[in-house]
């Protein structure tokens, strides 16, 4: 494979920017070598800036689930443009996607268009300590909300921590306020309640936890949350930046019929443009500013550009069958991998919910906490992420990250997919005898 040209790319960005790139992950570290400057991409392929040609699963970390430039969206963004990119007022465009978005998810009633998934996720957490009047929050370790200061937290010692910052710049006072609890762990829950009585304003968590491996929760234990919450007069946060409009148009709410106090939505109700949501019923909404005293702005909320991207894309999501047909997909890729390999080979357990799948070096049969994935694991996918990359298949630089199949993935993707991975790891395999 060429990398000429993103190498000398990305010894320029390193003048420009910290680590060379504008997100850490992006930076290549955990699989080494140099991240691939991307040039183009087309339906289910990306081409980096040296010509190579690759077929992609991380679909801009999941948004693209039509692919990319697909051709309804890349029209609907030319034709709004053409009237002007940005307004910092009102426009039609906010309210068709908005009753797209309401008239097909019975699980919120009003929602707030923002800017990102971070800050989607900010808003609610100031909304749920605003509405309960309490200031403690409850979050899971191996769940990734954003890099807001109140949710850059890990666990600590202990079954209930405070835990510890995971960023430098984040006062303690921040973290003080965030109690941290292992996923799939009842007991914690329970003791941080009853320890903090009448002081939770919310529990924060993925439903399908899928920023730290895909940590599949039962549906009980999300029931259980919902329930606690109930009782004692929280509210449950779902964070369905990566779930919501992937696993269903009504994301992980409708997947599991459980219905959280509020939701986040991140780019893919913009056809992957800077865009995100949060919503709850009325009441709850009604909080935000201006009717209520929880203020929370933004210039380009609602950005005329991205709500035209996001109406032509949401609009394919609700056509018969949409969702039914992407995981079919992925279910016909692992078993494809599943079926080939031959004996002796390193065996990876492979992990699926609709069109969401992860690849983890481990004996277990399920993974649903941080603390079950063993890190020594990494150093196979950091050889299988190299090895996949000269075959042309393109996965988020990290183990920890998910893989996301689009609406553009053919049966010939899928298939060339399947073989890659079976070659790719049948060579780590010779690799530590």
């Amino acid at each position: 494979m060429k990398r000429d040209r993103s190498i000398a790319l990305f010894e320029k960005a390193k003048l420009y920017f910290p680590g060379g790139v504008n997100s850490p992950v992006r930076a290549f570290r955990s699989v080494g070598g140099t991240p691939l400057f991307i040039k183009r991409g087309k339906g289910s392929h990306i081409w980096d800036a040296d010509g190579n040609e690759f077929i992609d699963y991380c679909c801009s970390w999941g948004p693209l689930i039509l692919g990319h430039a697909n051709p309804k969206v890349v029209n609907a963004i030319k034709h709004t443009v053409e009237n002007g990119s940005s307004f910092g007022a009102p426009t039609e465009l906010e309210n068709e996607l908005a009753e797209l978005i309401l008239n097909n998810n019975k699980y919120i009633e009003k929602l707030r268009f923002v800017s990102s998934g971070t800050e989607a996720v900010m808003s609610a957490i100031r909304l749920a300590r605003g509405f309960t009047k309490r200031n403690r929050i409850l979050k899971f370790e191996g769940c990734y909300h954003g890099h807001s200061d109140s949710l850059l937290v890990r666990a600590g010692s202990g079954l209930v921590t405070f835990g510890n910052t995971s960023s430098a710049g984040v006062p303690k006072s921040f973290v003080d306020e965030t109690i941290v609890v292992s996923l799939n762990n009842k007991a914690a829950v329970e003791e941080a309640f009853a320890r903090f009585k009448n002081e939770i304003a919310c529990i924060i968590i993925e439903p399908i936890p899928a920023n730290n491996g895909l940590l599949l929760q039962d549906k009980e234990y999300l029931q259980f949350l919902r329930e606690i919450c109930t009782a004692n007069k929280s509210l449950l946060v779902f964070d369905e930046v990566i779930s919501g409009f992937r696993i269903g148009f009504t994301g992980a709410a409708g997947y599991y019929n459980i219905k959280p106090d509020i939701i986040t939505y991140g780019k893919i109700i913009g056809g992957g443009l800077p865009v995100g949501a949060y919503g709850a019923s009325a009441e709850i909404m009604s909080k935000i500013s201006p009717d209520g005293d929880v203020y929370q702005a933004g210039t380009l909320s609602g950005n005329p550009v991205a709500m035209a991207a996001g109406i032509a894309q949401l609009k394919e999501c609700l056509k018969p069958d949409f969702y039914k047909e992407l995981e079919a997909k992925v279910v016909f890729l692992l078993d494809q991998i599943k079926q080939n390999l031959k004996s002796g080979s390193l065996h990876p357990q492979l992990f699926s919910i609709g069109s969401i799948f992860w690849i983890a070096f481990t004996d277990k049969q399920k993974i649903q906490a941080a603390e079950q994935i063993d890190p020594d694991s990494m150093k196979h996918f950091k050889l299988l992420h190299r090895e996949l990359l000269e075959l042309g298949v393109y996965l988020g630089p990290s183990g920890y990250e998910v893989g996301f199949v689009s609406e553009a993935h053919s049966e010939v993707d899928l298939m060339k997919t399947a073989y890659a991975f079976i070659e790719a790891l049948n060579k780590i395999t010779r690799i530590y005898q």
